[in-house]
């Protein structure tokens, strides 16, 4: 089967009524796990995000916590693990605020793991891929904003000299 366009199915869902929109809402929501957590932020959460960013942040550093320490392998599967979920929060906001933060965490939260990443090639390029996309995205928002993150940024920057210095 071949998938819709999106201006297609916009189309198409004109044409229904209320009750059959409600009908198809729960029946992807029921279809697959993201469709159930990208309608509850769409419903609840993104009226408030600051509220929301704020409890990406915590799932974050908990799942940093959580990562198996007992060789590079395993951290390497834990972080990707993390950036994946990390990415598909950001999906759901499409605020490059939103972005930026939450990759400031994540990135953070790398660099204060221990041990090191600075010790294995993959994390420190994973690290470095995320520092980009954040000085891309910055590059996107308002003076003001950019120069508040670009603070942040700068101390994570700042952490790492000291620590491989």
């Amino acid at each position: 089967m071949k998938a819709a366009s999106v201006s297609e199915l916009k189309l198409e869902l004109s044409y229904r009524s209320k009750g059959e929109l409600l009908d198809l809402c729960l029946h992807l929501a029921k279809f697959k796990k993201e469709n159930k957590e990208l309608l509850t932020y769409l419903l609840y959460e993104a009226s408030d995000e600051p509220a929301y960013v704020e409890s990406v942040k915590k799932e974050i550093e908990e799942r940093f916590k959580e990562v198996n320490k007992r060789n590079f392998f395993f951290i390497k599967k834990s972080v990707r693990k993390i950036l994946i979920t990390t990415r598909k929060y950001i999906q759901y906001s499409k605020k490059k605020e939103t972005e930026v933060e939450l990759l400031l965490c994540f990135c953070g939260e790398l660099k204060k793991m221990r041990p090191s990443i600075d010790g294995n090639a993959t994390l420190t390029n994973m690290y470095q891929r995320q520092i980009e996309v954040i000085k891309k995205t910055l590059s996107t928002l308002h003076e003001d904003l950019q120069f508040d993150y670009e603070i942040e940024l700068n101390k994570l920057s700042a952490k790492r000299h000291l620590r491989t210095g």
